[in-house]
């Protein structure tokens, strides 16, 4: 519209705007390739979810129930079996804090941005090797991620060095409470966080556990690698299905379900 601050469109003139309408059975073609993605994304998160929920079921077995192998003849004084410790977070794994990284600042690339609520966009360089803990620290806190690639973790979340990133420590992060009610301003402390209790199992017993769960997210983040993948080819191919750019007419309409 000419002369307005705002460019704008009157509503007068939205009936006489003609749009590309597909035929019914068109349609229904497009919604079946549009569904056939969903449905690949939707099974992808299924079965990550259930390879994240074995390595839970695991560690609680082995840490929070003690019943790790071998624990029959090992004595447990307070919680803490024989030749185990227990130490606090800032002694294991002290948290490192992430670099602001507007998102007008970041340039075209392939390594993650991890915020509070995980992946929030992309860069052309990391911050730190593939293997680190994520830990938000300012609105998401305590969210829990792990980035198998190198990444930029910005300044609302922390992150571990990927030497001292193991998926034990993964686990038990995820048991931990990381809000203090003495803090004034809502977000992560990292003073009181590095206080945090936590049990070092023996050496043996960790490396055990780390060799029966590192498949299992090697499989989790594959799927996760193609789950992204096909989001972006699902998002790619939609306004191409919407606009006739595509020709759906070979695609055999679904059926109905018999009754």
């Amino acid at each position: 519209m000419t002369g307005a601050t705002v460019d704008r469109i009157p509503l007068t003139n939205f009936p006489g705007f003609e749009i590309f309408v597909p035929s019914l059975g068109e349609q229904r073609r497009i919604a079946a390739v549009l569904f056939a993605y969903d449905d690949l994304i939707a099974t992808n998160q299924r079965r990550i979810a259930l390879l994240e929920d074995a390595a839970r079921r695991l560690y609680r077995e082995w840490f929070v129930h003690l019943r790790f192998p071998g624990h029959e003849t090992v004595t447990v004084v307070d919680g803490v079996p024989e030749g185990w410790a227990r130490k606090t977070l800032g002694q294991i794994a002290p948290l490192k804090y992430g670099r602001a990284l507007k998102a007008t600042e970041r340039k075209d690339g392939q390594v993650p941005v991890y915020g509070s609520s995980g992946v929030v966009g992309n860069h052309d360089r990391a911050l730190v090797d593939g293997g680190a803990i994520v830990v938000g620290r300012k609105g998401n806190v305590g969210s829990l991620y792990f980035s198998p690639e190198p990444c930029f973790p910005i300044d609302t979340v922390f992150f571990i060095d990927p030497e001292a990133s193991t998926f034990y420590l993964l686990q038990a992060l995820s048991n931990l409470n990381f809000i203090s009610s003495d803090a004034a301003v809502p977000g992560l402390n990292r003073n009181y966080a590095h206080l945090l209790s936590l049990l070092v199992p023996a050496g043996e017993v960790a490396a055990s556990f780390e060799t029966l769960v590192a498949p299992l997210y090697s499989q989790a983040f594959q799927l996760e690698r193609q789950k992204k993948k096909l989001a972006r080819a699902r998002d790619a191919l939609l306004p191409k299905l919407m606009s006739g750019q595509l020709d759906v007419s070979g695609i055999p309409l679904p059926q109905p379900e018999a009754a």
